[in-house]
């Protein structure tokens, strides 16, 4: 535990998860309505709060994957406590809860510069595209329910594309209340699959991951099929995929905020031609 004056720093309970979900979505950030849970479940140890006394003021999220990878998230001081040096307080705290591991995060380009003096360094941009569901068109007859495959397939598929291991946190996210997780299937077994997810306002699909932008394109598709004609769809994508942004500008979608993604060493060696829906920008 961490105290300065009147100000302390400590764990988030899990009876307190849900704060900074809340929080972030009062920043119009537009979390999933049961991230909680599986965030939680990622790093129990890795969400810290920020107190005036007893009021929590202060947030950030430092989730350790595996031994070597963290990322950094829902950094949030409540706006009356801004400017007052609480912020500053409680990003060492997370840092040094990370120390020794390449640490990634996808922060707002207004703060690059910031990030750059505590050692991040620009990987690309994240993209978030935004559209409303149109009409179906005949599904690919090699989606499947994710639930249907071995979940060690699943887990594998997933660490080709993602810096570390993250078990507990992808068992909780492709089981979500109101969630659909699809795989889509080819010669060598699974070649991709994807999640779609109720949120504050309207589905997010994150991730987004295939062999190929027509796999990709499929999974999307497939993903789509499971809410509402004219219902809100967001897809958050590496700018640096052009057949990701492709498949969103097909359908409409525009976009309407970004972030840099950073980190404090080189960008770990991901096949970014395969990332077309980043998971979380909180989580990675």
């Amino acid at each position: 535990m961490a105290t300065t004056d009147d100000f302390t720093i400590r764990p988030l309970r899990q009876d307190e998860a849900r704060l900074p979900i809340e929080w972030a979505a009062g920043e119009g950030w537009n979390p999933g309505l049961h991230d909680t849970e599986c965030f939680f479940a990622a790093d129990p140890q890795g969400f810290l709060v920020g107190l005036v006394g007893e009021e929590p003021v202060a947030t950030i999220s430092v989730v350790r994957y595996a031994t070597s990878f963290g990322f950094l998230g829902l950094y949030i001081v409540r706006t009356p406590f801004r400017e007052r040096g609480y912020g500053l307080r409680i990003w060492i705290a997370g840092k040094t809860h990370l120390a020794g591991r390449t640490v990634g995060l996808d922060g707002v380009v207004a703060q690059q510069e910031n990030y750059k003096r505590s050692g991040f360094k620009l990987a690309y941009r994240n993209i978030r595209y935004h559209g409303l569901n149109g009409a179906m068109r005949a599904l690919d007859a090699r989606l499947v329910p994710l639930s249907s495959l071995p979940v060690t397939e699943v887990l594998a598929y997933d660490r080709a594309c993602f810096p570390e291991t993250r078990a507990a946190f992808l068992r909780c996210w492709i089981a979500q209340p109101g969630s659909t997780a699809l795989g889509i299937l080819g010669a060598g077994g699974l070649s991709g699959y994807g999640v779609i997810r109720p949120a504050q306002d309207g589905f997010k699909i994150g991730p987004l991951f295939a062999d190929t932008s027509q796999l990709a394109q499929s999974l999307f598709d497939g993903l789509r099929a499971y809410v509402p004609e004219g219902a809100s769809i967001v897809l958050d994508t590496p700018e640096l995929n052009a057949a990701a942004v492709a498949i969103a500008e097909r359908h409409g979608m525009k976009p309407v905020f970004e972030t840099a993604r950073m980190y404090t060493s080189r960008a770990p060696a991901l096949p970014l031609e395969r990332i077309f829906g980043v998971t979380s920008f909180e989580l990675g």
